[in-house]
């Protein structure tokens, strides 16, 4: 079959209409995490191109700078150089140069690590071997042979098919099996050890678990949000500073609340604001509610009682009954009472970040697999109110993405693409040349801002920063999607069909990211923005 009967049959079977006859893959779930498929961290040294006499950015000081930014970049021991820039002013070739730098160190420590891992791997293999040449030695001196299980694990097996067995797990059934207490015999060694990460909370990150033992770092930044929300007045800009890098679980509830608008600042106004817009919101249920089953209503309804079991389906919280029921609730007040757009499929992950955040404020443990029917009554009340004022708010900025024909989706979309041309001109023309339009993947990144392509715990730490962003969802978003497409440059350039490149795209390997992969990418976004946000002609060529 031809390349392009091809591709028209692939598109056929993956495409679903959405309004405006916009063509996109709706849906995608994350497959099972392919160690081929998994790149190196983000690289330096791809510097977005500049053309002659570009427009610099507005003088700004380095400790301005560097006090936003610093925590979510990792900044290591050896930039001195750089803190010595602090009484200089700024413009954009060295906040460009600074995130090149930062995202260099970070790739240094990533190298370091994994020859330190590497290195204390073959000290325990050598000791490991000398340990078992002894026993062989004793086991010589009383004169018996070596088992067939011994041999087997110190030394690679080829099969029949000529491959080499590099680990027990890859053993074909029937091979020799090792006792249990030779465990310690044998190393796996296809592939780097990863934990077992929950869907919605890394068991070693502070940030979303709350689990292990804060670092005196995570404690420090703790301390200072603390200090920063107990005044009478919380000052939000400085709010907004600490948050760019990541806001720790236990204040998570309370910054989010402020950096919407949902809470005022002043700390007295707070609990009589609460009370009010959470009385506000059930009295919309009341109004509102029963007329679900209206005719007028039931298309609206019938859509969202259909997509909300699809929402994070692989995690057991978002399938509990109670749950879907409070989504259904939130979505359909929305939408009816915004009758410009309505529901579109894709609003209801947008309620997910929320929900799980406001469920963190009554639970101290994962929350993956909690029972919210353990949750008292005002407590699931207040959840749900709070999660709908906060959705309503985000969407407030970005409405124009789900009115008709999602107009404001169409320009980020071509946005991206032009932006893209611009800072790797090699991916844009390879996705070109195998007829890739950037609808075709990027309108999901848009419609659901990216959880489709990230695990919760990623889009949890991702709104931290869109939180504390100007136009965080709406103008940042756009340049985390051009630094997250070119994140896989590897991986698209070397398919080399139509079929392949969708493929990937719609099924990039993030089920193992973290805050640390999320923290490279907003730094390559963030330097990004500070190249292109104010020289808008750098779009184009």
């Amino acid at each position: 079959m031809s390349t392009d009967g091809n591709k028209k049959q692939f598109w056929k079977r993956n495409t679903a209409k959405v309004p405006g006859s916009i063509q996109h893959v709706y849906g995608a779930q994350h497959p099972p995490f392919d160690p081929l498929l998994h790149a190196n961290l983000i690289k330096a040294g791809n510097k977005p191109q500049m053309t002659p006499g570009g427009k610099p950015k507005k003088a700004t000081t380095f400790q301005e700078f560097e006090s936003i930014t610093s925590d979510a970049w990792d900044v290591g021991d050896d930039d001195d150089e750089l803190l010595a820039m602090a009484a200089q002013n700024l413009n954009i070739e060295v906040v460009m140069e600074t995130a090149n730098q930062v995202i260099e160190n970070h790739s240094k420590q990533q190298e370091k690590q994994r020859q330190d891992d590497a290195d204390t791997s073959e000290l325990e293999d050598r000791e490991e071997e000398e340990a078992h040449e002894e026993e062989v030695e004793e086991q010589g001196e009383e004169g018996e042979e070596s088992t067939p299980e011994v041999s087997f694990a110190c030394e690679p097996s080829p099969l029949s098919d000529g491959r080499l067995v590099k680990s027990l797990s890859e053993a074909p059934i029937g091979s020799p099996k090792v006792e249990k207490g030779d465990a310690s015999l044998h190393r796996q060694q296809s592939l780097p050890h990863r934990p077992t990460i929950p869907m919605v909370a890394r068991i070693a990150d502070q940030n979303t678990s709350g689990t292990p033992a804060m670092t005196e770092r995570e404690a420090s930044r703790l301390d200072k949000f603390k200090q920063v929300l107990a005044g009478p007045n919380t000052d939000l800009e400085e709010l907004r500073k600490l948050s760019w890098s990541g806001i720790p679980r236990q204040v998570r509830p309370i910054t989010w609340k402020l950096l919407s608008g949902y809470l005022p600042a002043n700390t007295e106004r707070r609990e009589s604001t609460l009370q009010r817009k959470r009385q506000e919101y059930f009295g919309f249920i009341e109004q509102y509610y029963d007329s679900r089953n209206d005719e007028h209503h039931q298309d609206t309804y019938r859509q969202i009682h259909i997509d909300i079991p699809r929402t994070n389906p692989l995690i057991p919280l978002f399938q509990q009954a109670s749950v879907q029921e409070i989504f259904e609730r939130i979505l359909f007040i929305w939408a009816i009472r915004h009758p410009a757009s309505g529901y579109v499929q894709g609003i209801n992950d947008l309620v997910t970040p929320f929900f799980v955040v406001y469920v963190f404020e009554y639970i101290k443990e994962e929350v993956e697999n909690f029972d919210v029917s353990s949750l008292q009554e005002a407590a699931l009340r207040n959840i749900e109110a709070d999660s709908f004022w906060c959705m309503s708010k985000l969407l407030d900025g970005i409405q124009d993405n789900y009115t008709f024909a999602q107009p404001g989706i169409q320009r980020k979309v071509k946005a991206l693409e032009e932006l893209v041309s611009r800072i790797d001109e090699t991916v844009h023309v390879h996705m070109q040349q195998y007829e890739v339009e950037y609808l075709q993947f990027a309108f999901r990144w848009m419609n659901n801002l990216l959880m489709r392509e990230l695990p919760l715990r990623c889009t949890i730490r991702l709104w931290d920063t869109y939180q504390a962003e100007p136009e965080g969802f709406s103008h940042f978003h756009l340049y985390v999607c051009a630094a997250f497409l070119v994140r896989w440059r590897k991986e698209i350039l070397d398919e080399r069909d139509f079929q392949g490149l969708m493929i990937l795209l719609q099924n990039l390997p993030t089920m193992h990211w973290g805050n640390e992969e999320v923290s490279v990418l907003l730094a390559e976004a963030y330097r990004l923005k500070f190249a292109f946000a104010d020289a808008p002609n750098h779009y184009k060529r």
